[in-house]
């Protein structure tokens, strides 16, 4: 999993990787492993509505949305897989996992990753460093990883609790899901209230209704896995439910006041690794940027879209 692969180059061991999937993109030195595990289908040109259609289907028809290279798997002989058991749909699953098995006709050490919030994602760091003999370097990130988010709380804490802003965070665009796991307690370490979602809980489908009566003061799209440029060309379409004309998104208050925010969701947002620490950073510039004007955060990592 992609989150697991940028967490073994941060603890040094990026020279032990055999094989990583499809969405292993970072750092750039992964590019260049050996994918064992690829989609079933081609996204890159497609729709918000038609990936959904795409996976309504293929779950429908209980067929594959990733597969397993046989004979990379065979060739790679690895000791440990690391897997995930949170989702279906953004990553390969407990399915996967058992073919890989019969595939490689032994059992190889498996550790399998179910994050559904900070502490997770922080312990899953620890347990990771913990079964490939690098504890302290486990504990130095961590370390890290805290001290930044120690950062941000140490400002939030001071401001008005009964002014807090109200945050949305969309996962995805048409139809809406609201963004669950990580994300709403992402949102309230950098100093907003989530709306439509609580922490831990599975990202889902939302309407326009109950996006409406929250009414949100800014509202944030993170589409699974996508990069800015993409959510804003996906935001654009006309055949999007986000579209301007649809005159219930049009009257919330976020988007007269033109607080409607991009982020770069595949690489800060959508992924449980250390960079889920950097997503906190830039939602804390989203949220309160004259009070986080100090922290430095990646270039491009999220972008205001102008509507008038």
């Amino acid at each position: 999993m992609p989150s697991a692969t940028e967490i073994l180059y941060e603890i040094g061991l990026g020279s032990q990787i055999v094989g990583v999937t499809h969405e292993c993109n970072y750092p750039e030195a992964a590019k260049s492993k050996p994918r064992v595990i690829n989609s079933s289908f081609d996204a890159s040109t497609m729709s918000s509505k038609e990936i959904d259609d795409k996976i309504v289907e293929l779950f429908s028809n209980g067929k594959d949305i990733y597969f397993i290279n046989d004979e990379i798997l065979k060739e790679l002989k690895p000791d440990l897989i690391v897997a995930q058991g949170i989702c279906e749909v953004c990553s390969p699953f407990t399915k996967e996992i058992k073919r890989a098995i019969s595939i490689l006709g032994y059992n190889p050490k498996v550790i399998v990753l179910d994050p559904h919030n900070i502490s997770d994602i922080l312990d899953n760091i620890s347990e990771i460093a913990t079964n490939i003999g690098k504890i302290k370097e486990g504990k130095n990130l961590v370390k890290l990883l805290e001290s930044k988010m120690n950062r941000i709380n140490k400002i939030t804490r001071l401001n008005n609790k009964d002014n807090l802003p109200r945050i949305v965070c969309l996962e995805w665009l048409d139809p809406f899901f609201t963004a669950g796991h990580w994300v709403p307690e992402m949102v309230e370490i950098a100093g907003g209230i989530n709306g439509l979602s609580k922490s831990k809980e599975q990202s889902r489908r939302a309407s326009i209704e109950e996006i409406k009566k929250f009414d949100p003061d800014k509202i944030i799209l993170m589409p699974c896995g996508f990069n800015i440029d993409r959510t804003i060309k996906e935001y654009k379409n006309n055949n999007t439910t986000l579209n301007n004309k649809n005159q219930e998104w049009s009257n919330l208050r976020a988007i007269k006041n033109n607080e409607l925010y991009v982020v770069d969701a595949g690489s800060y947002f959508s992924k449980p690794g250390p960079r889920t620490i950097t997503g906190i950073e830039i939602l804390a510039k989203i949220i309160s940027p004259n009070e986080f004007e100090h922290i430095t955060i990646p270039e491009n990592s999220f972008s205001k879209l102008i509507l008038r």
